[in-house]
């Protein structure tokens, strides 16, 4: 993998800036709060989720519910990952009925969101769902758009498209990298320490339920 990025697209005021736009465009979408949730993908769409719902919660003075959607289980890949990194999900509102916004960080192929929208489909039947991405880098694959989008950027099919966040980075920016052959093309990977921390919940998890 390359050492550096290739560029630097957006810094912390530019995240910051989409978000605060992608927020008022979901206010002025959804007509204010009323039936509205929030679901990120994990990892860093449930970050941006949160923080979107903190801006929707500093202009409204309404906290609005605010999920977590691990999608590990659904890839169409799966089965050529050997080691798929599986996090926790986290619905803490009935999902039927509601307008519920998906959050991701980068949209690429279009296959992480097919795979989050079968997963939100089994815990319930939403009255609709919207997708907000803080980048999108085109190169689909499936019939997916975004409704709410903080940047459209150019990038070849080679390139990772990285979104980094201070809370776990240590660094906020979105990056173009160039990837080696053969590596994955995908999201920023998780820091050791928040892996390990990840890891170490989810044998937790797997303890308590089993």
């Amino acid at each position: 993998m390359s050492t550096k990025p290739v560029t630097t697209i957006m810094d912390e005021r530019d995240i910051e800036r989409a978000l605060t736009r992608i927020t008022h465009e979901i206010l002025e979408f959804n007509k204010g709060v009323e039936g509205l949730a929030l679901v990120g993908i994990v990892t860093r769409g449930d970050i941006l989720a949160q923080r979107i719902a903190a801006n929707i919660e500093q202009i409204e003075h309404v906290k609005v519910p605010v999920g977590s959607l691990d999608i590990s289980f659904y890839r169409d890949d799966l089965a050529t990952r050997l080691s798929p990194e599986v996090h926790t999900t986290d619905l803490p509102f009935d999902v039927n009925g509601c307008t519920i916004v998906l959050v991701d960080d980068v949209l690429f192929t279009g296959r992480t969101i097919r795979a989050a929208l079968d997963a939100i489909m089994d815990y319930g039947r939403p009255s609709e769902i919207k997708l907000a991405v803080l980048v999108d880098r085109g190169h689909r694959e499936l019939p997916i758009r975004a409704d709410f989008v903080g940047k459209n950027v150019p990038s070849d099919a080679n390139q990772n498209v990285r979104l980094f966040l201070d809370s776990v980075d240590d660094r906020s920016a979105v990056e173009i990298w160039q990837a080696s052959p053969g590596e994955h093309i995908g999201s920023a990977p998780l820091p050791k320490s928040q892996k390990g921390a990840a890891d170490a919940a989810n044998v937790e998890s797997s303890a308590d339920n089993a």
